[in-house]
């Protein structure tokens, strides 16, 4: 068969010219800015400084900015927070990028889903939003070990924040992907990223002075050629300074504002100023009360800081909810873990709803920019649905033969260096610790955080923090002793990092005497661990029940899933699963009384809802379409 040559075709040849000729003349007269997405469109000058102005391109430019966080809100609602945001006359989306979520096991990364960011970065810029953003490695954000991953405590000499080997070599490899993604969302290269964030807060940290140039060198090394900031608080301005990044200040009142712009005019003179983090509100705490500050109130800062010539970032414009295990903790005197709401009193509601700081800041935006911000998008909707009462059920004793065959080891092993998850340890959850006992007497050892004690299948007492010991009561021969630890959320902020290691920490003692031969349990409750329950595993709820237990129920929607809040009246504490996803925790507690489901998450039909319950349950589930947060406290 001959070769097909142009030669053998010459009124294809023309034909083929014409066409060019043509599509060039048509092509002359489109307007490519408009079929363009706006992060591939050419752009040749980053956001600079200029005396005490940012310039981006020719023009001065103020940043009225917003923080939300992919990971807190589910994916198919980020269009409609990133249209509120616009809408509320902001011009530019902050956002944190968690390494925890993103890394779970060394070397294996996750960007899909609910974790994509370069989705999330690139819907922002078809909004028609400018990003900053902040990739850590550290982050804080009230999330579990700063974003930090829990894999990095399987070294006992971890030092965490440090230019230590075992770190750095993570975070090297870490940011080499990271990057990878970021580095052609960057405005040079045609993208919405005018900044980069070098690290998180490290002044008040400051552990190692060669640290935050690291960090920095590893942004520039891997492309990042945007403006670099850093951001501190007042306990850690004058430290967290870096040669060639311009410094930002974080704070909620008038009078911080006044004194850290002091700090700043005297460590780097003349330079744009910019609030990065304006605190909203405030997070709440299990067994506190709900934090909120008032509308007039930070109607009046914000005013005061653009009045001031500031730019600025409202922390949080949208809080969201603290899904799955994800939340931190503090520990300062007492520790204090973060309930599963991040509502934050923020601008937005944990569903994503208006308040009043909306109303007023919207005004206000409006009036700065002298260009009325666009219409905000309707509600979602919300639905008040029939009460469902859990029809199956199945003891944790009992679950347990389902499970994967348990870790053996003579003396305990703390959560993140059992030998599961691909040599990662384990993250979250639970962990249950079996061992046997002949005699009575005193147990005591370090729980962290709370260990729920078992004779057998009977529930003696609780250890944590503050109850370091328990009685043993009078045993007869052999006994099974049990311990259900909880890992209630690391703490993500202050000086005791490296020290966050859950489960049993060292030796468990009965009577000074080092018990041994352990079987221990990951219960990292994960959608892969609840699928080993198959339907027939369950049985009917019994008269007598023995906890902590699984509860299965189906909950009833209709032809349009809306979003709603759970409601869990006469339970206790646990953990609720609907249709695979984890809600987060519940504590009768409190301040949070409610879990926000949202209705993307919802089936038409029947729904598959699991509840793990610790010590007592209800006889219902009841639904509302009015969050409840608790007693209100005002934040000082």
């Amino acid at each position: 068969m001959p070769k097909w040559s142009l030669r053998r075709r010459p009124g294809r040849t023309l034909g083929l010219l014409l066409l060019l000729v043509l599509s060039f003349l048509v092509l002359r007269r489109l307007n490519w800015s408009t079929l363009v997405p706006l992060w591939l469109q050419h752009q040749r000058l980053g956001l600079r400084t200029k005396g005490p102005d940012f310039i981006l391109e020719d023009s001065i430019f103020q940043i009225l900015g917003g923080s939300i966080h992919y990971f807190r809100v589910p994916r198919e609602y980020w269009r409609d927070r990133l249209l509120k945001l616009k809408a509320c006359g902001l011009n530019t989306l902050t956002t944190y990028v968690p390494w925890n979520l993103h890394e779970p096991e060394r070397g294996k990364f996750d960007f899909s889903g609910n974790l994509d960011l370069e989705a999330f970065i690139q819907l922002a810029a078809k909004i028609g939003l400018w990003v900053i953003l902040r990739p850590g490695p550290y982050i804080c954000s009230e999330i579990d070990l700063g974003g930090l991953p829990s894999w990095l405590l399987q070294d006992p000499d971890m030092k965490l924040r440090t230019t230590y080997h075992g770190f750095t070599k993570a975070v090297d490899l870490y940011f080499d992907h990271l990057m990878s993604r970021v580095v052609p969302l960057q405005y040079k290269h045609g993208g919405p990223i005018i900044a980069v964030q070098v690290e998180n807060e490290y002044g008040s940290y400051n552990k190692d002075r060669a640290y935050m140039p690291y960090i920095k060198k590893a942004l520039e090394d891997r492309g990042i050629i945007e403006m670099l900031l850093t951001s501190d608080n007042k306990d850690g301005l004058e430290k967290g300074v870096v040669d060639g990044v311009l410094a930002t200040i974080n704070l909620q009142s008038q009078q911080e504002l006044m004194a850290l712009n002091t700090v700043l005019l005297s460590i780097q003179g003349i330079q744009p100023k910019m609030v990065m983090e304006y605190w909203t509100g405030w997070f709440d705490s299990w067994g506190g009360s709900h934090n909120i500050l008032d509308s007039s109130e930070v109607l009046q800062t914000v005013s005061a800081i653009i009045k001031d010539g500031s730019s600025i970032n409202l922390y949080m414009f949208h809080g969201g909810t603290n899904f799955g295990f994800i939340n931190g903790a503090m520990h300062f005197n007492d520790y204090k873990a973060d309930v599963t709401s991040y509502d934050y009193d923020a601008i937005l509601t944990e569903a994503g709803d208006y308040t009043a700081k909306y109303t007023k800041l919207r005004e206000l935006f409006g009036t700065v920019s002298g260009i009325p911000p666009p219409p905000p998008p309707e509600l979602t909707a919300k639905m008040v649905y029939e009460p469902m009462s859990p029809a199956l059920y199945l003891s944790l004793w009992d679950a347990i033969q389902y499970m994967d065959k348990p870790v053996t080891s003579e003396t305990p092993i703390n959560m993140e260096n059992l030998p599961v998850n691909n040599g990662n340890g384990q993250a979250f959850g639970y962990v249950l610790y079996e061992t046997t006992i002949f005699s009575s007497g005193v147990l005591s050892g370090l729980v962290r955080d709370r260990g729920q004690v078992f004779l057998n299948r009977v529930s003696i007492g609780f250890l944590d923090y503050k109850t370091t010991k328990i009685t043993i009561p009078l045993t007869q021969g052999y006994t099974i002793l049990r311990i259900l630890v909880e890992n209630r959320g690391r703490v993500n902020y202050g000086n005791n990092i490296d020290s966050q290691r859950k489960g049993l920490i060292g030796n468990l003692y009965l009577n000074n005497k080092a018990l041994k031969n352990f079987k221990i349990y990951s219960l990292d409750m994960t959608k892969q661990f609840l699928q080993r329950f198959d339907m027939d595993n369950w049985s009917v709820i019994p008269k007598e029940l023995t906890f902590p237990a699984f509860f299965l129920g189906a909950l009833s929607v209709g032809i349009y899933p809306s979003d709603t809040f759970l409601k869990l009246e006469g339970w206790v504490k646990g953990v609720v699963f609907v249709n695979g996803h984890n809600l987060g925790r519940y504590w009768n507690v409190g301040p949070q009384e409610t879990l926000y489901l949202p209705g993307v998450w919802l089936d038409k039909g029947i729904n598959k809802v699991i509840i793990f319950e610790e010590t007592m349950s209800g006889s219902m589930v009841q639904s509302t379409d009015i969050p409840h947060l608790g007693r209100n406290q005002y934040i000082n």
